[in-house]
């Protein structure tokens, strides 16, 4: 859980506000129904969805969100999973009694363990994790992304820690003014990379 949670943390802080919540919705849909880590991803949910509706003007539906997630949220502790839930709660409580708020306060930075953290500070897994989540939702082919995620992982297994494919997906992640050219190279790499596995596959058939 703490990888998906530190992916869409950092997406989430890094403006992407639709795109955070992927990070923790398949995981969600596992937990049983109302328990606290249920509540509290559904609350966070509702948060960026929230947040993602006030940027967009749309008040309304930013107020009913503000509304159900504050809802969610209610009974957990202010530091659950050592995220800053006491804040967005109140924020929560503020936008739906009030959905104008939002053109007088920001949302709140979304915090782990008492930092801010963005997608530059994520170690491999998460950053993994959020790249997917950015592929998908800026359009590319989530393919390369996963199978480069594949490759670098069986780099790391093999003490290559200075894999190009660890370098690319986590580039993918943080980069957003790159994330074309980075997404180019790691296609020709990850291509590479399975020509050259289908050529070993060869010789045994």
């Amino acid at each position: 859980m703490r990888d998906h949670l530190r992916a869409g943390i950092a997406v989430y802080n890094a403006g992407e506000y639709h795109a955070a919540h992927d990070a923790w919705e398949a995981f969600w849909l596992d937990l049983e129904s109302g328990t606290d880590d249920e509540r509290f991803l559904h609350g966070l949910i509702q948060f960026t969805a929230a947040v993602y509706h006030a940027a967009n003007a749309n008040w309304e539906g930013a107020r009913g969100l503000a509304e159900s997630g504050a809802g969610y949220l209610a009974d957990l502790p202010a530091d659950h999973r050592g995220v800053n839930v006491g804040a967005v709660r109140a924020y929560l409580r503020a936008v739906a009694a009030d959905p104008e708020h939002v053109e007088r306060a920001g949302p709140p930075r979304l915090t782990h363990e008492g930092t801010a953290i963005m997608p530059e500070d994520l170690r491999f897994d998460a950053a993994a994790i959020a790249a997917g989540i950015l592929a998908e939702e800026y359009g590319y082919d989530e393919e390369v992304i996963e199978r480069g995620a594949e490759y670098a992982r069986a780099d790391l297994d093999s003490g290559r820690a200075n894999s190009e494919f660890v370098t690319f997906v986590m580039d993918f992640a943080r980069d957003a003014a790159n994330r074309g050219i980075i997404f180019q190279r790691l296609r020709q790499h990850v291509e590479k990379r399975r020509a050259r596995e289908t050529d070993v596959d060869g010789l045994f058939e």
